[in-house]
């Protein structure tokens, strides 16, 4: 097995030990490429959900999603690699790009769907991964995703579900493709995904605090 996998399975073990797993509770403006590719049937947004392989899955499974991309973002070195980034000491957060058709689905969608796929209620963690590298994030990239998001938070806000929200809301920064081994893990791993996925308590988490 890999390196990687063994780091992930650490993860589990150290939380379960202190949490146990049903019970696990967590934030501008270019990428290399094009951070944000917008055309009549194609733009972009950036989300941090803390496993980079499970939020990936998630938004794929999202009517009007295009493609969706593993990276790093948020940070203060250029190029990090995952062993970097890992290590909690380059600010990055992991994160995902996504594309989308906005004919099929707007930004504001995108925004409510992520809520409902992430612990907002912790801070520097995201179920049984915790460091900042960890934490959970909305990176705006215009002033319109801006408010959209603005407006989300506050609504959440006002909904009485959460004491705390600790998602960073921020303006986007250089969004960092993670390495290929990382893109669409899920589809090339799939056994080691879901294992990883259910013994971290994620659905089982998100399900306690969204419901079905």
């Amino acid at each position: 097995m890999s390196l990687l996998f063994f780091k992930r399975m650490a993860n589990v073990l150290a939380a379960s030990a202190v949490y146990g797993l049903a019970a696990l509770a967590l934030s501008p403006a270019w990428s290399q490429t094009n951070a944000q590719t917008s055309t009549a049937n194609k733009a972009s947004a950036i989300f941090a959900g803390g496993c980079f392989w499970c939020i990936e899955k998630d938004f794929e499974k999202l009517q009007g999603v295009i493609e969706v991309e593993s990276g790093y973002t948020a940070g203060k070195t250029a190029k990090p690699t995952y062993e970097q980034v890992s290590s909690g000491r380059t600010g990055h957060t992991e994160a995902v790009r996504v594309y989308y058709d906005p004919s099929k689905v707007s930004y504001a969608q995108l925004v409510e769907y992520f809520w409902r796929h992430i612990d907002p209620t912790v801070k520097d963690q995201q179920f049984c991964d915790v460091g900042n590298q960890y934490r959970s994030g909305i990176y705006w990239q215009n002033p319109e995703e801006r408010k959209a998001v603005e407006t989300s938070l506050e609504q959440l806000k006002k909904s009485g579900r959460f004491q705390q929200i600790h998602t960073e809301i921020a303006p986007a920064s250089t969004f960092w493709l993670a390495e290929d081994y990382h893109q669409d893990y899920y589809k090339k791993n799939p056994v080691r995904y879901n294992y990883y996925r259910k013994s971290c308590g994620r659905d089982a988490r998100v399900e306690q605090l969204w419901g079905k």
